[in-house]
Protein backbone atom coordinates (compact mmCIF):
# COMPACT_ATOMS: atom_id res chain seq x y z
CA UNK A 1 0.00 0.00 0.00
CA UNK A 2 1.37 3.40 -0.89
CA UNK A 3 1.90 6.17 1.59
CA UNK A 4 -0.78 8.24 -0.13
CA UNK A 5 -3.44 5.54 0.23
CA UNK A 6 -2.44 4.97 3.88
CA UNK A 7 -2.74 8.68 4.52
CA UNK A 8 -6.12 8.74 2.82
CA UNK A 9 -7.31 5.88 5.13
CA UNK A 10 -6.04 7.70 8.22
CA UNK A 11 -7.77 10.91 7.15
CA UNK A 12 -11.02 8.99 6.54
CA UNK A 13 -10.79 7.38 10.00
CA UNK A 14 -10.19 10.79 11.58
CA UNK A 15 -13.26 12.17 9.82
CA UNK A 16 -15.35 9.19 11.02
CA UNK A 17 -14.07 9.72 14.57
CA UNK A 18 -14.87 13.44 14.38
CA UNK A 19 -18.40 12.68 13.17
CA UNK A 20 -18.88 10.19 16.02
CA UNK A 21 -17.59 12.73 18.56
CA UNK A 22 -19.95 15.37 17.21
CA UNK A 23 -22.90 12.99 17.57
CA UNK A 24 -21.90 12.15 21.15
CA UNK A 25 -21.53 15.85 21.98
CA UNK A 26 -24.95 16.60 20.49
CA UNK A 27 -26.61 13.77 22.43
CA UNK A 28 -24.98 14.87 25.70
CA UNK A 29 -26.03 18.45 25.08
CA UNK A 30 -29.63 17.39 24.53
CA UNK A 31 -29.58 15.14 27.58
CA UNK A 32 -28.26 17.83 29.91
CA UNK A 33 -30.61 20.46 28.47
CA UNK A 34 -33.58 18.19 29.23
CA UNK A 35 -32.36 17.62 32.79
CA UNK A 36 -31.83 21.34 33.31
CA UNK A 37 -35.39 22.05 32.18
CA UNK A 38 -36.76 19.41 34.53
CA UNK A 39 -34.86 20.76 37.51
CA UNK A 40 -35.90 24.32 36.66
CA UNK A 41 -39.61 23.48 36.76
CA UNK A 42 -40.98 23.29 40.29
CA UNK A 43 -41.61 19.79 41.51
CA UNK A 44 -45.19 18.99 42.31
CA UNK A 45 -45.59 18.06 45.92
CA UNK A 46 -47.48 14.92 46.55
CA UNK A 47 -50.31 15.45 48.93
CA UNK A 48 -51.09 12.68 51.30
CA UNK A 49 -54.71 11.84 50.76
CA UNK A 50 -56.27 10.44 53.87
CA UNK A 51 -58.90 7.81 53.38
CA UNK A 52 -62.04 8.32 55.38
CA UNK A 53 -62.21 6.17 58.49
CA UNK A 54 -64.50 3.21 58.26
CA UNK A 55 -66.74 1.70 60.88
CA UNK A 56 -64.66 -1.48 60.72
CA UNK A 57 -61.39 0.37 61.36
CA UNK A 58 -62.82 2.17 64.38
CA UNK A 59 -64.41 -1.04 65.64
CA UNK A 60 -61.04 -2.81 65.45
CA UNK A 61 -59.34 -0.15 67.60
CA UNK A 62 -62.15 -0.06 70.14
CA UNK A 63 -62.21 -3.87 70.35
CA UNK A 64 -58.48 -3.89 71.03
CA UNK A 65 -58.91 -1.31 73.80
CA UNK A 66 -61.74 -3.36 75.25
CA UNK A 67 -59.57 -6.51 75.25
CA UNK A 68 -56.89 -4.50 77.04
CA UNK A 69 -59.30 -3.98 79.94
CA UNK A 70 -60.83 -0.65 78.97
CA UNK A 71 -64.37 -1.83 78.22
CA UNK A 72 -65.99 0.66 80.59
CA UNK A 73 -63.86 3.47 79.14
CA UNK A 74 -64.87 2.49 75.60
CA UNK A 75 -68.54 2.62 76.57
CA UNK A 76 -67.99 6.03 78.15
CA UNK A 77 -66.35 7.27 74.94
CA UNK A 78 -69.31 6.09 72.88
CA UNK A 79 -71.69 7.93 75.21
CA UNK A 80 -69.46 11.01 75.10
CA UNK A 81 -69.89 11.01 71.32
CA UNK A 82 -73.65 10.65 71.59
CA UNK A 83 -74.37 6.96 71.13
CA UNK A 84 -74.89 3.73 73.04
CA UNK A 85 -73.17 1.67 70.35
CA UNK A 86 -70.61 2.34 67.65
CA UNK A 87 -72.99 1.92 64.73
CA UNK A 88 -74.97 4.93 66.03
CA UNK A 89 -71.93 7.26 65.90
CA UNK A 90 -71.82 9.82 63.12
CA UNK A 91 -68.93 8.89 60.79
CA UNK A 92 -67.76 12.51 60.96
CA UNK A 93 -66.90 11.87 64.62
CA UNK A 94 -64.76 8.78 63.96
CA UNK A 95 -61.47 10.69 63.94
CA UNK A 96 -62.11 12.30 67.31
CA UNK A 97 -63.39 9.03 68.74
CA UNK A 98 -60.22 7.28 67.61
CA UNK A 99 -58.05 10.02 69.10
CA UNK A 100 -59.87 9.66 72.41
CA UNK A 101 -59.56 5.85 72.24
CA UNK A 102 -55.83 6.01 71.55
CA UNK A 103 -55.44 8.01 74.77
CA UNK A 104 -56.97 5.17 76.81
CA UNK A 105 -54.33 3.46 78.90
CA UNK A 106 -51.69 6.04 78.00
CA UNK A 107 -52.20 8.30 80.95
Amino acid sequence: MSKTSELALVIEELRNAATALCLVAENLSTLFADQAEQSATPMQTTKKVEKPLTLEAVRAVLAEKSRDGHTADVRALLEKHGAAKLSEINPAKYAQLLADAEALGNG
